[in-house]
């Protein structure tokens, strides 16, 4: 885990806001950014970093949101290959599977 994101995620808990770590874990294809890549999505709606920005990173804030709320964390696929995905200008051509890790021992 990257320094900034755990600083940033120890001043959260500290003020108490829930929050989720979103880490690609695999690609397939071209894709924004590669396994590795991290972000914090916080209760509020804060972030923290990117993996990739754009309508792929909107449905994982999505995903991560409702995952905090439902305290489970698990993956999310984000396809970037149909017609679908590049009517909304995501033209990578690639999958990402994302972990979003709900930090819940706050």
């Amino acid at each position: 885990m990257d320094k900034v994101i755990l600083q940033t995620l120890c001043e959260k808990k500290r003020l108490g806001i829930k929050g989720a770590l979103a880490t690609v874990v695999a690609t397939r294809g071209s894709t924004p950014r590669k396994a590795g890549s991290e972000m914090l999505i916080f209760e509020n709606g804060e972030s923290f970093g990117t993996i990739g920005g754009g309508c792929g990173e909107a449905k994982v804030r999505h995903d991560a949101l409702k995952a905090i709320y439902n305290n489970q964390s698990g993956i999310c696929k984000v396809s970037m290959l149909n017609e679908i995905a590049e009517d909304d200008g995501m033209v990578c051509g690639g999958i990402m599977e994302v972990f979003i890790h709900v930090i819940s021992d706050y």
